[in-house]
């Protein structure tokens, strides 16, 4: 994360969007009231969607005990013909 001060920030916008835009890299622009975080529409509708996913009890759950089986339980890619 690029960290900036608001008037660096107003002297750089164009290069700040761009970055955050083509790298997906979010700016943290701090100022005397406290500070913001400038990022991606893309970066923005995924954090979105991950906080939307991680809200439903079902889903969330299912990830959650997926992550912790053991890798002996999911069928090999070859197994497939992939």
């Amino acid at each position: 994360m690029t960290i900036t001060t608001v008037t660096d920030f107003r002297k750089n916008i164009f290069e700040y969007v761009n970055n955050a835009i083509r790298y997906n890299e979010p700016v943290h622009v701090v100022t005397r009231n406290g500070s913001a975080v400038m990022m991606s529409e893309e970066e923005y509708n995924s954090l979105i969607a991950t906080v939307e996913l991680a809200s439903v009890p079902g889903p969330a759950e299912q990830i959650k005990a997926a992550s912790a089986a053991p890798d002996d339980e999911y069928t090999n890619a070859e197994e497939l013909g992939w």
